[in-house]
């Protein structure tokens, strides 16, 4: 779909891509490449395309850490730190590091193109 863009003469049309394509590393370090709609949560994305390991207990309604992910510094960077119920949360995990996410609490945009993002150890 496209987005009409109005410049100060001009009506430019820019392309937004359907999609985005992300990479889900398994706790057996296998790596998966997967496109995932936009606008909806990472933690989706990884169920949509068949990898169980990510529990998502509360179906994405923030109220458990079984769909916690794991980001490289730089994803950190670019998806911000966690915060209120998120951070609470994931303070109860075994596995929480600097880069820690609740993956249903991040939505998938063009801006996250290429992160990796590793499902953390279950607790």
């Amino acid at each position: 779909m496209a987005e009409r863009v109005s410049g100060t003469s001009t009506l430019a049309e820019v392309e937004r891509p359907a999609s985005t394509r992300l990479t889900i590393v398994s706790r057996d370090g296998t790596a998966h490449d997967v496109e995932a709609a936009n606008g909806e949560s990472v933690m989706l994305a990884i169920r949509n395309h068949g990898i169980d390991e990510l529990l998502a207990l509360c179906g994405g309604s923030c109220s458990c850490s079984t769909c916690h992910v794991i980001l490289d510094s730089d994803g950190m960077a670019r998806v911000g730190q966690p915060e209120g119920d998120e951070a609470d949360l994931l303070d109860g995990s075994l596995h929480r590091s600097p880069n820690s996410r609740l993956s249903c609490q991040i939505q998938v945009t063009p801006e996250l193109a290429g992160l990796r993002f590793t499902i953390a150890p279950e607790d």
